[in-house]
């Protein structure tokens, strides 16, 4: 087992899911990203649009297991746990 190849999908998830609030903010909100996270913090949904962001990570799972590259898979469902362990306690 390569545990450098679970890093990488461990790093590959997070940067999703950043990048999934990221455009969840954009898209879906007045707001520019410093005031949206500033508001969504203050009104407690912070954890839910984290949880929203996660959902990028479903499209890089599966294209990541057609590709045959099963640790990195792995790493990314790695980071999906942490960040839903994470979003219990925000």
């Amino acid at each position: 087992m390569n545990k450098a190849d679970i890093l990488i999908g461990f790093m590959i998830g997070i940067f999703t899911s950043i990048l999934g609030s990221y455009l969840f903010i954009t898209f879906f909100t007045t707001f520019d990203i410093s005031t949206g996270l500033e508001t969504i913090r203050k009104q407690g949904y912070l954890g839910k649009v984290i949880t929203l962001g996660t959902i990028l990570d479903l499209a890089v799972f599966l294209i990541l297991l057609k590709r045959n590259k099963e640790l990195i898979a792995r790493g990314v469902v790695l980071a999906v746990i942490v960040l839903a362990i994470s979003t219990l306690f925000i």
